[in-house]
């Protein structure tokens, strides 16, 4: 379909809470999910959010398969999810470093739930619950706070954790810089 632009931080619309999608697989939702995918693979991302594209609708995307911004990562099925909730199974926590595409060339150390259940529904309607653990949990916890306007800065807890990729990590070269 259509490779959008991606909002950046500072761009009101990011902060703001996306509406409910209340009718499923219309040619303007298969429309959105087929900008949002050929988006988020153009820019080599592990997910999207439909307010990075400026639709404030809840839907998001995400999958990894060998991504050169997250080489070491574990694969996450392509899923599309829609009205999600997200339910921590445990209080655990890890920090890991993240990116996004609306915060390019930057990397912060966010703390995410390591182990959660995720509920909502595909672009047809079908009911989707997963368990999810590890780099999964982390991708859709990521994704989801675009829903609710949340940008991943806004969780770091130590801002001397954030900074520019190329300064950070310069041996990952220009792949990782361009996030």
């Amino acid at each position: 379909m259509a490779i959008r632009t991606t909002l950046k931080m500072g761009e009101p619309r990011l902060l703001q809470q996306a509406l409910p999608v209340t009718a499923f697989d219309t040619p303007e939702l298969h429309e959105l999910i087929a900008d949002l995918r050929d988006t988020m693979v153009a820019l080599n991302g592990a997910g999207l959010a439909a307010p990075q594209i400026g639709v404030s609708q809840q839907v998001v995307i995400f999958s990894v398969t060998d991504n050169p911004r997250y080489p070491d990562a574990e694969a996450v099925p392509e899923t599309v999810l829609i009205n999600p909730t997200l339910t921590p199974l445990s209080e655990t926590q890890d920090e890991a470093w993240e990116g996004c595409l609306s915060v390019p060339g930057m990397r912060g150390l966010v703390p995410r739930y390591t182990h959660l259940r995720y509920q909502g529904f595909d672009q047809f309607g079908n009911a989707i619950d997963r368990t999810v653990s590890g780099f999964h949990a982390r991708v859709v916890q990521h994704e989801v706070d675009h829903l609710w306007g949340i940008l991943y800065p806004m969780r770091i807890r130590d801002l001397r954790y954030f900074g520019f990729t190329e300064i950070l990590f310069p041996h990952l070269g220009a792949t990782a810089a361009d996030d």
